[in-house]
């Protein structure tokens, strides 16, 4: 049971929720960049939140299914066919034996994750099969997926319903995500090193405009705008970081740490973006804009909370649905 590459897509990995409990070490959670779009896509098929999945950005790879799977796609919309058929996002779908997914526009987001069900048999590193590049560990051999690899699956799918004629058969029950991502106006909490902004930046901070700049990728997007200032100047040691800290360069833009972000870094932490904002800050692309709003603890922990609530509703309802198929 396996799914073969049949044509490069620019950066395709296999990625986890991550490998937590090792940055005393140096060694950065990693993990997919949107985790509402993998726990959707495992929920739709059954699976466990945060089984691994495939992460795609454009142009994707191309693949056929060797054997008859259970799938589901989410995040960004990239024309997604099958045997040159449109295919739904956030729906499972049962794909035939032989059938070639294939992607053929960028229309929406920046990253698109393919989970099936039972999951992909990967290499697991530190407790996560998550690929970290870098050290060439986790997922496929440590690698991105190219021509001719052959991903195997763990199992075969519990359902038998496909229609002889079809190359795939849409089962009835859809994703909602309009609650799971926001505006491009995103919350942040003041960091550390907030109020050593002048006040002229700290305006500037919620009433600018930031665009993502071409050199951004998995460890951080670098931002551009009007520059900032501290009010002083003031010797930093390395400190700790985390997903969605805004750090202040020395030039006065900022950049967003993202999933393969350091461990420390020495550059003022102005403020961090709430865990909640990140899936939709995770499916924006290079040359796109976005702003941002500051919140306190309490109201994204609130946030944060209710996001986690819908999931959780949502993997409940696609679970009674399987349940009733497999009857």
């Amino acid at each position: 049971m396996s799914i073969l590459i049949t044509r490069n897509g620019l950066l395709d990995t296999i990625q986890d929720g991550g490998r937590y409990g090792y940055q005393h070490l140096g060694i950065n959670p990693g993990g997919v960049m949107d985790k509402a779009a993998m726990q959707i896509a495992n929920a739709l098929v059954g699976n466990d939140p945060k089984e691994a999945v495939i992460e795609m950005h454009f142009p994707a790879a191309e693949m056929v299914f060797e054997k008859t799977t259970l799938i589901a796609l989410c995040g960004a919309n990239f024309s997604a066919t099958i045997n040159g058929e449109e295919i739904a996002l956030m729906q499972p779908l049962l794909i035939r034996e032989g059938s070639v997914l294939m992607f053929g526009k960028k229309q929406r987001g920046a990253r698109i994750y393919l989970a099936v069900q039972g999951g992909f048999i990967a290499d697991e590193w530190l407790q996560s099969k998550s690929t970290h590049l870098k050290v060439k560990a986790g997922g496929f051999a440590g690698k991105p997926l190219l021509k001719k690899h052959r991903i195997f699956l763990q199992r075969a799918p519990l359902l038998s319903i496909l229609h002889p004629d079809h190359s795939f058969e849409i089962l009835p029950w859809k994703a909602k995500v309009s609650d799971l991502y926001g505006s491009t106006r995103l919350r942040f909490i003041a960091g550390e090193e907030y109020q050593l902004l002048d006040d002229i930046s700290k305006q500037k901070l919620i009433d600018l405009s930031f665009t993502i700049g071409r050199d951004s990728d998995r460890m951080g997007y670098r931002l551009q705008a009007d520059p900032l200032q501290l009010s002083s100047h003031k010797e930093m040691i390395s400190t700790a970081v985390a997903l969605g800290t805004i750090q202040l360069l020395p030039d006065g833009q900022l950049i967003v740490l993202m999933a393969d972000h350091q461990t420390t870094g020495g550059y003022p932490r102005v403020g961090h973006i709430i865990s909640a904002d990140i899936p939709t800050l995770a499916q924006l692309s290079a040359g796109e804009t976005f702003s941002l709003e500051i919140i306190d603890i309490n109201k994204a922990e609130t946030i944060l909370y209710e996001q986690e609530m819908n999931l959780q509703q949502l993997q409940n309802a696609c679970n009674f649905r399987l349940q009733e198929y497999l009857k």
